[in-house]
């Protein structure tokens, strides 16, 4: 009986929220006061905020890595500490220039307008 509870709610809930998933590619009309945009607009907005926030990040810590490697004073710790930083944020920032690269190929391919990279 519980299982049959669940599916009739998740039926339920899924039919209720066909209708909004299927009118959201469409634009918001003007003076709701809402933003506009299409679901791929919002998502991609997002994903470039989020990459450009991991890049700023990225060049945050290897410029303290530098400062831990160049204060280190021959403490080999230090030195490791601060080498495995600079890596790590070296690391970092090739990840968010490479999502900036996949983001754009991917819209690009999405929206049709290119057929290269």
């Amino acid at each position: 009986m519980n299982i049959v509870k669940k599916l009739s709610y998740a039926a339920a809930s899924l039919a209720t929220a066909t209708p909004a998933v299927a009118l959201a590619q469409f634009q918001t009309p003007a003076g709701t006061g809402l933003p506009g945009g299409s679901i791929l607009g919002i998502i991609t907005s997002t994903m470039n905020w989020l990459l450009i926030l991991v890049g700023i990040l990225g060049v945050i810590g290897f410029v303290i890595a530098g400062i831990i490697y160049l204060t280190a004073a021959g403490d080999e710790d230090q030195i490791a500490k601060g080498k495995k930083a600079m890596i790590y944020s070296i690391v970092g920032v090739i990840v968010a220039l490479l999502g900036v690269v996949i983001i754009q190929a991917v819209q690009g391919m999405l929206s049709g307008s290119r057929s290269d990279f």
